[in-house]
């Protein structure tokens, strides 16, 4: 247990960062999760709007990425390749559609 004021302050910061990054995380893994989902939907009946809803739950994800990036939550190498793992699905799920 810490013995001064300055150790139990970081004590609770860091429990109050902890909170704030593990909601984050969630909530970027959720919007992950929709983009997969709106892809393979894409991929099993393509139309415009299950196209757009791809598209859209794509950009959301790419914002929460961005965002968590920028606040220290995840490195910069991590939110790269999941980005790069959400286009790559999204590309899949649209080129063979459009041959």
């Amino acid at each position: 247990m810490a013995n001064n004021n300055s150790a139990k302050k970081r004590i609770l910061i860091a429990e109050r960062n902890r909170i704030q990054n593990k909601s984050y995380k969630s909530s970027m893994r959720t919007l992950m999760k929709r983009c997969f989902a709106a892809c393979s939907a894409y991929k099993d009946k393509p139309d415009d709007q299950s196209k757009s809803d791809a598209q859209q739950s794509m950009n959301d994800a790419f914002s929460k990425i961005d965002k968590a990036v920028k606040r220290g939550v995840l490195h910069k190498n991590t939110g790269a390749n999941q980005k790069s793992r959400l286009t790559a699905a999204f590309k899949k799920a649209v080129e063979p559609a459009s041959k």
